[in-house]
């Protein structure tokens, strides 16, 4: 293995690696010694070649149509980042990329374009900053075009026969730095975050060794390279985080990356696999071999067999009356490890070795813990309120004696009819429509000793108001459902014929529950809100049917089921009914109860109003309950 020290080996440096001709030369040979210094002349050369402008490149010299684009490819990158791929037939290609404004310009003075690429690509849809491609021939070589939108940010890197452009939004790079310490982005997909230092990286066909060790020097990190490490790359990477940096390196080169510190391996991925796995059997060879040891871990909140079940994949009870066993080679036990429980003194029995017992213990501490509990407070609330008026009148004329008669009713002024005044003859109503039990009555008798002439008015007006109240309370714990109820059994006989010839009917009592009943199951939340999931019952007898073999109760029924959100100690309404009723009622004599003024003594007036309305009101309160030591 190499080993680079990321101790910076000049006294200053510029904020971007864009190496001259005699500063390059002195770092690498100071940096592998006199004996690299025909290899570092070599990554000079290249060097050079790689930073020279294109349009100084004579495409007569680079062997027109050896080397080709075979494939333009553009796709959505991470922080809404556009990704543009280009594949080559072969190894040797110089790609040069550069700024104009809002367009990117990329060179490819060696590789040829073929006709069926040569087309301009909208990528609007993809929401990223390039909004149109445009491939066309230079000459004997190829350029594109990328017309974009906002402000961006240019990368690129070449590998093997594929160089790839990213433009990444300004605004997404700026917010990505300055929240490094983020692993994730709105999407569901984790996305890497880089905060490095910014570098500038040219290079061409230049030793991966040599990379590392500049990327060393930028982030003062210790690099540490495998033996295995070996190859070239080029890549061009303008304003790129080092951390990215040494990424891109990585994925081409299909190498990986462990930090220790400020230590970093770099090896090939199937290398550190091998020594990862030869690590992770080692442990499991210890762990075989480690010397088993016994412990009994009380609990005191909990359920010995529910955390035993939890803690293994499956947990069997004895037949004997206070224990039981479970064996398992999965969740927190070690293949040798096994767990039992007993029920009587609610205890966990963990014979395993000394890591995952301590690793048991410290999970049933986190998991043995009080539960708070719940207050749930009910209010219903039932108000009704009704209105009737009724006007009624009798009205009838017969023969009398000259007298008038004024009384409460026709039997009074018959009764106040004596003498001296003459017998009244036999009074015949001619319209009975009177009010049924009326709170009043007005009635006035003319009698004379040729006719009677009786009229009686009677009026009703009711009014009434209620209100029922009925509040519930339970107390239960988190996730526990509780219910309460209260009321009565409401009993009424049914007949149920017998089999038979000639069989008697034999009468049964059925009994009905008419109740008040509040089910719930609280769950407190991370956030100390309650969701509450609750069934609520309000029954009510509201009179009873007569049959002909006992009276029938007819029950008023009122019930909610729901699942609400409160906060802790807030009042929630979680239902409500609201019932009107306005009815007017007119019963007259034809023709004659539609006369003006008159016609009132033909007809019975009554008009009613109800109106009830249903409340529930429901506070949940959480009683927190601490831990004993």
């Amino acid at each position: 293995m190499t080993l680079h020290n990321a101790t910076p080996m000049r006294p200053a440096r510029r904020p971007f690696l864009r190496a001259g001709a005699l500063g390059l030369a002195i770092g690498l040979v100071t940096a592998f010694g006199a004996a690299d210094a025909a290899q570092a002349a070599r990554i000079l050369a290249a060097q050079s070649a790689a930073t020279a402008p294109t349009p100084n490149v004579d495409p007569s010299k680079n062997v027109p149509g050896t080397i080709a684009v075979s494939n333009i490819d553009f796709k959505r990158g991470d922080g809404g980042s556009g990704r543009l791929s280009l594949r080559f037939n072969g190894a040797g290609a110089i790609p040069d990329l550069r700024n104009e404004g809002s367009r990117v310009i990329i060179d490819v003075g060696n590789a040829k374009l073929p006709a069926s690429l040569a087309k301009p690509l909208n990528v609007a849809d993809f929401a990223t900053p390039v909004q149109r491609i445009d491939a066309r021939a230079d000459g004997a070589g190829t350029k594109l075009v990328l017309a974009t939108n906002g402000n961006f940010e240019s990368m690129a890197y070449q590998s093997g026969n594929e160089y790839v452009v990213e433009i990444v939004p300004r605004a997404a790079a700026a917010k990505a730095a300055g929240n490094a310490n983020v692993g994730a982005t709105a999407s569901n997909a984790p996305v890497r975050v880089y905060s490095g230092r910014p570098v500038t990286f040219n290079f061409q066909d230049v030793p991966v060794r040599t990379v590392l060790q500049l990327i060393a020097e930028e982030s003062n990190l210790n690099v540490v390279a495998s033996d295995t490490v070996s190859g070239n790359v080029t890549l061009r990477l303008i304003n790129v985080p080092w951390d990215q940096a040494l990424d891109i390196v990585l994925r081409a080169k299909g190498l990986d990356k462990r930090r220790d510190g400020n230590v970093v391996w770099v090896a090939p991925q199937e290398e550190i696999a091998k020594y990862e796995q030869a690590k992770e059997d080692a442990r499991i060879a210890i762990e075989n071999r480690a010397e088993m040891i016994t412990e009994y871990i009380p609990i005191n909140y909990g359920n010995a067999e529910d955390i035993a079940k939890l803690l293994t994949e499956e947990s069997k009870s004895s037949s004997g009356g206070g224990g039981g066993g479970a064996n398992s080679q999965r969740g927190f036990l070690s293949p040798r490890g096994s767990m039992s429980f007993d029920r009587r003194t609610n205890t966990l029995l963990i014979i395993d070795i000394p890591s995952k017992v301590s690793e048991v213990r410290r999970l049933v501490s986190l998991l043995d813990k009080p539960v708070d509990q719940v207050l749930i407070e009910a209010r219903i609330v039932i108000a009704t309120e009704s209105f009737a008026r009724e006007l009624g009148a009798k009205f009838g004329i017969a023969g009398a004696n000259n007298n008038v008669i004024f009384g409460g009713n026709t039997a009074g002024n018959t009764a106040n009819s004596g003498t001296p005044r003459p017998s009244p003859p036999v009074k015949n109503l001619n319209v009975d429509l009177p009010v049924v039990g009326a709170a009043g009555s007005l009635a006035l008798s003319i009698i004379n000793a040729g006719y009677v002439l009786d009229v009686e008015l009677s009026a009703l007006q009711t009014e009434g108001r209620g209100e029922v109240i009925s509040n519930p309370r339970i107390v239960t714990s988190n996730q526990k459902e509780a219910v309460i109820r209260q009321g009565q059994e409401v009993g009424y006989v049914t007949i149920s014929q017998q089999q038979g010839a000639g069989a008697a009917a034999i009468p049964n009592v059925q009994f009905k529950d008419v109740l008040l009943e509040l089910k719930v199951t609280p769950t407190i939340t991370n956030d100390g809100r309650v969701f509450l999931n609750m069934a609520l019952k309000k029954d009510e007898i509201e009179g009873f049917i007569d049959t002909d073999i006992g009276d029938v109760p007819q029950i008023n029924k009122r019930e909610i089921n729901t699942a609400v959100l409160v906060d802790n100690g807030q009042t929630v309404v979680v239902g409500g009914v609201y019932e009107f009723r306005d009815r007017a009622d007119v019963t007259k004599v034809p023709w004659l109860g539609d006369l003006p003024v008159i016609g009132n003594l033909f007809k019975k007036k009554g008009r009613s109003k109800e109106k009830a309305e249903l409340l529930i009101f429901v506070t949940p309160k959480v009683l927190t309950v601490a831990q004993r030591n």
